[in-house]
């Protein structure tokens, strides 16, 4: 039995309880859901005619435009956060004091703000008229924040003799943080980023208090406006619009962690040489031994005299 690095192997003892603890646990979880349903069963939510309401066609049009609406909000502030995030981690690791205040600053402020007062405050003062970029202003500046800290802290993790190195070959600082250092932060923090991304897609239904037609907005309408059997469909409402959330935040986590095993299989870096085939035993001594011969021949001719020297050679030829 093998021990971790963080805690020692369970005992017989360890084992035994600890499944007794996920069967108790488990059992509960689904007492609590039978619970739920009966409940729910008993007072007609889970009627027929409750989810009968989904298969009208003005009904879908709306759900399929409230997500066409949701993915456009998100796509505008996925987008924001990203270039307002580098730009704000670049500018809190400035050198200049002024600029790293006020980048500072600004993210101080504004993650500490509540998001819906944010987005309302947008929607107040600037964009009355267009709730769309209200909301995907308002999600832009606070994620934007966010994600800031994350690629700093990305930059910050990457080794300081990489920063180093790159000086040394006489790239200025833009160079370094735009070709070494963000890059690796980038994929350092791909996790983070895209989770944070995800509660960027979520935080799109807190544009029902500025009346955005997303999909909680049209959710509350379809469940307000909607009588069956003399309620309301709220519970059904509620799980199909939550079913497309969830389907909505684990394509976005399926589509991330593509680009990260794409990543991880990219070909990056220089490239190694192959190495070169060892030359035979036979060919290294005729090699030596042919450079020796040429040697000699300008050293002296056949003859053995060296001309230079004005002796005679082996021959008999007056040296010059």
């Amino acid at each position: 039995m093998s021990a971790s690095v963080l805690f020692d192997a369970p005992g017989p003892k360890a084992i035994v309880r600890n499944r007794v603890y996920a069967v108790l646990g488990t059992a509960t979880i689904l007492g609590l859901l039978a619970v739920m349903i009966v409940r729910l069963s008993e007072k007609g939510h889970l009627a027929p005619e409750m989810w009968d309401i989904f298969n009208y066609a003005g009904i879908r049009q709306n759900i399929a435009d409230a997500v066409l609406a949701t993915l456009k909000a998100f796509g505008i502030a996925a987008v924001g956060s990203l270039v307002l995030g580098v730009l704000l981690a670049v500018a809190r690791l400035s050198d200049h004091k002024p600029v790293r205040w006020l980048a500072t600053g600004f993210i101080e402020l504004f993650r500490s703000i509540p998001l819906l007062i944010t987005i309302y405050a947008v929607w107040v003062g600037f964009l009355t008229d267009y709730s769309m970029w209200a909301l995907a202003v308002g999600l832009s500046v606070y994620n934007g924040c966010v994600q800031a800290e994350v690629l700093r802290a990305g930059v910050n993790s990457v080794p300081r003799g990489q920063r180093e190195a790159a000086y040394a070959l006489g790239m200025s600082k833009t160079q370094v943080m735009a070709t070494v250092l963000m890059p690796q932060a980038v994929r350092a923090m791909l996790p983070t980023i895209i989770s944070q991304l995800v509660v960027t897609l979520k935080d799109t239904s807190l544009g029902f208090i500025i009346l955005y037609p997303e999909l909680l907005q049209t959710a509350r309408l379809i469940a307000s406006n909607t009588q069956v059997n003399g309620m309301y469909p709220y519970v059904s409402t509620i799980v199909v619009i939550g079913a497309i959330y969830v389907a909505m935040c684990m394509a976005l986590s399926a589509f991330a962690t593509w680009i990260e095993k794409r990543g991880r299989r990219a070909k990056t870096g220089i490239g190694t040489a192959a190495a070169a085939e060892p030359a035979a035993a036979g060919a290294v001594l005729g090699g030596e031994a042919g450079q020796a011969a040429g040697n000699t021949v300008i050293m002296g001719g056949p003859g053995g005299g060296d001309g230079a020297s004005g002796g005679n050679g082996a021959g008999g030829g007056p040296g010059n």
